[in-house]
């Protein structure tokens, strides 16, 4: 099977437009997705996609479309032969290497074009991305793993050995993971713009769809946090978990500070509490904050960061995301890391298609690498344009269920690609 096309769409939704997704840090985002689509000469095709909040998704097209030499012309079979190969020729080209490396718009299409490489080979294969990577062997994992500059944190032998370990229970697991899932939580009942009214009514659906873990965003008023906090928890109960998300928006003190406030609510972690790359800024927010977890990773740009808050123990959940690093492979290292560390993994799914990726991560997770993760494992859920796929996640519950169908359930409905196409989509002309 070869790979003769590489097609790239800037797909945009107005969500802005109901404030859904609004934070601290982003107050006005239009979920987008810069789309990609390999086309084979055996007439089956790789989907794949890394999310934007809007303006500057054109960028990552562009970059998407820088990558197509790398990648048309090759074959399915080739690829799958040296996987840690193809994704370092992705990241490694001498010239185009300069405006990353390994960050930013050129790593987010490196996420998309791998992710899609990975859609094709479920497609091929028959299965759900997460049943295929489940079913692989130590050595096949390994060797799809790119370890330059992660040695000092993991390496291959280190890895396998982890694998191996965890392949004792991996049936059982397997079948764990086809009859419940694995637990979610809302961020839908916390978004900054949303009324009282708007927050009570999805917590209450919340609540009915079965989630104990319940999300608010934070950072923005402090007395009004203060406020929401106090109806959320009143809402949820004591027996259910509510966690806080700042999107970067604090410096450290303030972090330290705003949080002892929010600590009557017994939130189980604050997320992103300060900027992205801030690792020891990171480890002192976690010594102040304690007990109150912290958790970051959504914007982390590569394997490396991840490495480095890890060794500095400076978070308490690993927030992976499936398109902001280079696609399935590096989430690869990045699970084996976090899982030598003792870390669960919480990925982050707040945009258009994330949840439709990190449940085959999640659930992968679950079987060969993390186990149950001492029960702390729960994985974020937005209740917002699924309907655009054809293959939505679905929850009951509280839970995701394992897909069925084979990929990697990322592809777009052609008339849902068609209508929000930036600028000239209906949606966008009227």
């Amino acid at each position: 099977m070869k790979i003769v096309d590489l097609e790239t769409l800037d797909v945009r939704f107005p969500t802005s437009r109901g404030l859904h997704g609004s934070d601290a840090m982003n107050v006005d985002p239009d979920y987008s997705a810069a789309y990609v689509i390999l086309r084979t000469d055996a007439g089956i095709d790789g989907h794949g996609l890394t999310f934007t909040v809007g303006r500057g998704n054109e960028l990552c097209v562009a970059a998407i479309e820088a990558l197509r030499g790398f990648v048309v012309g090759r074959t399915l079979d080739g690829i799958r032969q040296d996987m840690a190969g193809f994704w370092r020729s992705l990241v490694g080209d001498s010239q185009l290497r300069w405006v990353g490396p390994e960050k930013g718009v050129v790593h987010l299409a490196v996420g998309a074009v791998v992710n899609a490489v990975w859609d094709l080979w479920a497609r091929e294969a028959g299965q759900p991305l997460w049943k295929l990577l489940s079913g692989l062997s130590a050595d096949e994992i390994v060797a799809a793993i790119d370890f330059r500059h992660i040695t000092d944190a993991l390496t291959p032998d280190e890895a396998r050995q982890l694998l191996d370990r965890q392949g004792a229970g991996a049936t059982a697991r397997m079948e764990e993971a086809e009859r419940v899932g694995v637990r979610a939580y809302t961020t839908s009942a916390g978004w900054l713009g949303y009324t009282d009214e708007q927050v009570h009514s999805a917590v209450a659906t919340g609540i009915q769809q079965g989630f104990r873990h319940f999300k608010m965003k934070v950072g923005r008023d402090r007395a009004d946090d203060v406020r929401r906090a106090t109806l959320i928890r009143e809402a949820i109960g004591d027996e259910r978990f509510l966690m806080t998300d700042a999107n970067q928006v604090w410096d450290v003190p303030v972090a330290i500070d705003w949080m002892r406030d929010l600590a009557a609510f017994e939130p189980l972690w604050i997320e992103e509490p300060t900027s992205p790359d801030d690792i020891l800024g990171h480890r002192a927010i976690k010594e102040g904050v304690a007990p109150i977890g912290v958790a970051t990773g959504e914007q982390c740009h590569n394997r490396v960061m991840f490495k480095q808050f890890l060794q500095a123990d400076a978070i308490d959940f690993v927030q992976i995301d499936a398109a902001r690093v280079g696609g399935v492979n590096e989430n690869l290292a990045i699970l084996l890391m976090a899982a030598k560390y003792g870390k669960p993994v919480c990925p982050h799914a707040g945009g258009v298609g994330l949840c439709e990726y990190v449940q085959h991560l999640s659930l992968f997770d679950l079987v060969r690498v993390g186990g149950d993760a001492g029960g702390q494992r729960v994985v974020e859920y937005v209740d917002h344009l699924h309907e655009h796929f054809l293959d939505p996640c679905v929850i009951e519950d509280g839970h995701y269920r394992a897909p069925t169908k084979p990929g990697f359930s990322i592809e777009m409905h052609a008339d849902s690609l068609r209508d929000h196409s930036w600028p000239d989509g209906k949606v966008w002309r009227s």
